[in-house]
Parts: structure tokens; C-alpha cells; sequence
């Protein structure tokens, strides 16, 4: 169970959230809060809006702190080292826990459930399928119907070979029946600069990646949300056009490292909760177009892990896809 806050219910958990934070603080020492990929980025943005509400709350400060390297893995492995006493704690994509364990077998060398302790999640954002403005198809089923009538491999893209959006394009190829040749990129801005010069048939990536060229160089035709977004209501979830399994929304998750005490593990929970129910990061995570969810109970959210490992696992055995694919 995860919990979304809007602006109005970010007030009533405050009333509720902030008695367990405020003048409880957990840590009579500093923390450092541990990110795989480099500033500047969305990750750090996050790390850093929670660094800031946490102060106080969990530790006298939180430090964010860059361990960069093999895809992110370097710096789950280093919390996963780390003294368990609460003062050294992750955050990471979904997909390191949940989709790299299957796409990268050898490389991977942690589980999130046995040598990590998941916290909670911190917010979520969706996927979007794209296509180029000028595209004759203005919907996602008259663009199935477009793509099986070439009768030729279509290329289409993602940001990265391996990532969730890459699968998604697998999974929706192989239902509709089409040919597509996948074309990885390194990020979403040269994949998007691409469709919208009309060389991809299609791009599957991050909602806030597309959304700025929304009707100006390129036309969503579906998101990856339970939910329509409210910033762009006409286009239509792929659960309402009969894409229930295509609903993946990413997520940055915190997990402490393993044998963490469970009241420690309990206060970053309540600290995070309590952040997330601030009007001031609900705006800034809104300008990212992402959404402040957060996660019930640390078991909740070991069980997201879980069930998502689970979910992925048969999608990439399904796929065969190799590393080198």
C-alpha cells in the first residue's frame, strides 16, 4: 500500500505526521544519504528536497553524498556495507531493486530484501509512450493498427537498453503483434530530439521527459499511471486502453542497510512521511512531474519491492533478453 499526497490531504497528515517528528529527532549524529548517479540530475534534486526536510527530524543534518558507478550499483553496495546504526542510508530507482537483478544476473550483487532494510518509497512518476507530432495516428490503438500494417521492423527507442521502458516497448510489441527494432540511448534527450526529427516510429520513456514538447514536436498517446494526469487530461492511461500490465510507474525508494534497529528504521519512516506531507515539497516534486508517494509501513514497501522483482523477473525471461541485446 503507498500512499499519494495532493495539496489538500498534505495538511491533515502534517497535523498527524509532525507530533512523531517534531522534537523526536532519532540521530545524535550526522547522516549521509547515499545516491549512484551524479548531481545535477533528478535523483539529486530529490536527495536534496529530502536532505533538507529531514534535517532536524531524523539526524542534525543530512549529507548527500554521490557513490557513482556501474549503472548505480556502486552505491547501493556501499550502503549495503555500511554501519547499520541509521546513519548511512540509500536512495535509488525502483529498477535497481527490482529489474537490474534480472537484466544484470552477474553484475548484481545485493538483494534489496535480505541485506538492505526498505524504509519507505519517496515519490513516483510515470512513463509515457510518444510519437512524432506529425504522426498520422492520434491514438495509441490507430497506432497499432499503423505499425502492423508496414509489415517491417519499426524502430523505436528508449532511454537505455535494460531500463523498464525498454521491456515496456517488449511487452507491448509482443501483445499487439508488431515488429519493432529497438534503438537504446544514453538518456531520454537524444532518443526524444530523434522522434521529434521523425526517425523513431515511437519513444517509451519518463512522462517529464516528453511532457515540455507536448503538441510541440511530439503527441503522447498514453501514460503509465493508474490515473490520467492532471496536467494533460485528454491523454489516456494504457490500463483504459487495454494495457493493464504497461501501468509501471518508477519510483525513488530509501532502504537502510541490513540489521538496522527496527526504531531506527521507524523514525526515518515517520521523518519521510512527514516531509512528504509538506506543501513546499509537493510543488517542488510537482515541478518535476513527480508525486510525493510515500510507502504505509517499511513492510509495505519491502513487500512493493517484492512483488515488482517478482513482475519484472517474468517479463525479461519472457523477453530473452541478453546484456547485449
Amino acid at each position: 500500500m503507498t500512499m499519494m499526497f495532493g495539496r489538500r490531504a498534505a495538511f491533515g497528515l502534517m497535523a498527524t505526521a509532525a507530533p512523531a517528528a517534531a522534537g523526536a529527532q532519532t540521530l545524535a549524529r550526522n547522516a549521509r544519504l547515499i545516491l549512484g548517479f551524479p548531481p545535477g540530475g533528478s535523483s539529486d534534486v530529490v536527495a536534496r528536497l529530502y536532505a533538507e526536510r529531514l534535517r532536524g527530524t531524523y539526524a542534525p543534518q543530512i549529507v548527500v553524498e554521490g557513490r557513482v558507478g556501474a549503472a548505480g550499483r556502486i552505491a547501493v553496495e556501499f550502503v549495503k556495507a555500511a554501519e547499520p546504526d541509521g546513519t548511512t542510508f540509500l536512495q535509488t530507482p525502483a529498477s535497481m531493486l527490482t529489474l537490474q537483478p534480472h537484466v544484470f544476473p552477474r553484475e548484481v550483487r545485493y538483494d534489496a530484501l535480505t541485506d538492505l532494510i526498505p524504509v519507505s518509497t519517496v515519490c513516483s512518476y510515470p512513463f509515457a509512450f510518444a510519437v512524432p507530432k506529425d504522426h498520422p495516428a492520434q491514438s495509441l490503438p490507430a497506432w497499432i493498427d499503423w505499425a502492423r500494417a508496414q509489415r517491417r521492423d519499426l524502430p523505436w527507442a528508449s532511454p537505455a537498453a535494460g531500463s523498464a521502458p525498454h521491456f515496456m516497448g517488449i511487452v507491448l510489441a509482443k501483445k499487439a503483434g508488431i515488429e519493432m527494432t529497438h534503438v537504446p540511448f544514453r538518456g531520454a534527450a537524444p532518443a526524444v530530439q530523434e522522434l521529434i526529427a521523425g526517425r523513431l516510429t515511437c519513444f517509451i520513456g519518463v512522462l517529464g521527459d516528453v511532457s515540455p514538447q507536448q503538441g510541440e514536436g511530439l503527441r503522447m498517446l498514453a501514460v503509465s499511471s493508474p490515473a490520467r494526469n492532471p496536467r494533460f487530461p485528454a491523454v489516456p492511461t494504457f490500463a483504459e486502453l487495454g494495457h493493464p500490465d504497461l501501468n509501471k510507474d518508477e519510483w525513488f525508494g530509501a532502504l537502510l542497510p541490513a540489521a538496522t534497529p527496527a526504531p531506527v528504521v521507524v523514525a526515518l519512516h515517520r521523518a519521510i512521511v512527514a516531509a512528504a506531507a509538506t506543501p513546499e515539497m509537493i510543488a517542488a516534486l510537482d515541478r518535476l512531474e513527480y508525486a510525493p508517494t510515500v510507502s504505509a509501513s517499511p513492510a509495505d514497501f519491502a513487500a512493493r519491492i517484492r512483488q515488482e522483482r517478482d513482475d519484472w523477473g517474468a517479463v525479461v525471461r519472457e523477453s530473452g533478453f541478453r546484456p547485449e541485446n
